[in-house]
This record gives C-alpha cells, structure tokens and sequence, in this order.
C-alpha cells in the first residue's frame, strides 16, 4: 500500500522486453535506502516488485499486459518516473490509501494557471465518470491528488508548484499519457451498490405486479 506521497523522480536506465515481461531498470537514490529485493516500489504508480539492485539502480519485472494497461510500456530510457516505497505502519498518511494498481490510462487535454496554482485535466473514457466526484481523491501517476472538477468523461484536479517541480507532472503536455487510480473507498462503495441492485427485487415486473 502506499500514499501517493513521491520520494523522488527517477529515470528509466533500461527497458527490455523478454517474451512475455519487459524488464525495468530504475536510477534512484532515495527509494533504495533500506530497501531489499522483493519489497514493492510504486513507479508511476504501478506497484512493481524490485527483482534485483545494484549501485544507483533497482529492476523490477512487468508482465506485457501490465505495462500496456498502465501506458509503462511507452517509457524510454532518460524518462523521468515518480517513485515511492511502500508504506509502513509508522508512516504518515499524507496523501490517501493507493494500492498501485491502475484502473486506467487518462490524456492530459491541459494545463492552465489557477489561483496561484494549475488545474490539470484529464480526459478519461466516459464508463469512468461514476468513479471520481469532486473533492474526491485521485492517484495520477503515483501523485495524490484531489479533483477540484468532475465531469462526464473528464476531471481536473489542483496542483501546487511544489507538486510540479518534485514529480514528473511538471512535464505533462496535452496528448501525454497518465496513469489512473481512483479511490478504493469509492470503488468499494460503487460494488456494494451493484450487489445490491442484483439482488433487489425491485424491477419492472414487480411494480406491474403491485400496480405501478
């Protein structure tokens, strides 16, 4: 689990695919301090396992699958990535809970300037409106943010400087891919709403059978 909170930007040193993975290799400083092979770094905020280290770098291994679903497949060497270790019971929750698995890919449609700050919008496919609401967190790109406006088939959320100049947000233009992962808590919600309907016996032949 993780914050949405970035350590650090990293950089992509290698991409390699091999068969059905591609493997992943990753400059870094800060995320490497206490971390061992096996535990998980969020990169982008794809919650990958680190699978081997050497000085300045870790790898991490992605099935094809996970890496065209999270647009990670489009990285290139020299790319600059959001990184972020796993979350301890001692840490503060700064952001909110990110479990590092992507519901989906969004398309920066902009940047503008907003009251001191920028609005970032994302243009995402319309099945996804019920899943962000204004005020409501969101996980792009492994940053923690909130949605200042919801419409039907995209948002914009609210950036600080400081959030553009500590994570590769700062070098989105309109086109760019960006990772998605809409809040747990509200994902919970929408499922029991849809377990409930199934097994509701309020339908049409019911209301014709009771006069309605």
């Amino acid at each position: 689990m993780f914050t949405g909170i970035v350590e650090e930007v990293g950089t992509v040193a290698a991409l390699e695919k091999r068969g059905e993975k591609i493997v992943l290799r990753v400059m870094a400083q800060t995320v490497l301090e206490d971390t061992k092979i096996g535990d998980s770094i969020a990169t982008n905020g794809v919650c990958l396992t680190v699978t081997s280290m050497a000085e300045g770098t870790f790898t991490a291994d992605m099935m094809t699958v996970t890496a065209k679903k999270s647009a990670l497949d489009r990285l290139r060497p020299g790319s600059a990535v959001n990184l972020e270790r796993a979350l301890l019971p001692t840490s503060r929750m700064g952001g909110h809970i990110v479990q590092g698995h992507v519901d989906t890919v969004g398309q920066v449609k902009g940047i503008e300037p907003h009251e001191g700050g920028y609005l970032l919008h994302i243009a995402v496919e319309p099945d996804w409106a019920p899943y962000f609401v204004a005020q409501g967190s969101v996980c792009l790109n492994g940053v923690s943010l909130t949605i200042a406006r919801a419409g039907r088939n995209d948002f914009s959320v609210s950036l600080i400087p400081e959030t553009l100049r500590s994570t590769n947000l700062g070098e989105l233009k309109p086109g760019d891919p960006v990772t998605v992962e809409f809040d747990i808590v509200g994902k919970y919600l929408l499922r029991q709403n849809e377990v409930a309907e199934e097994h509701s016996p309020l339908d049409m032949n019911f209301l014709r059978k009771h006069g309605f």
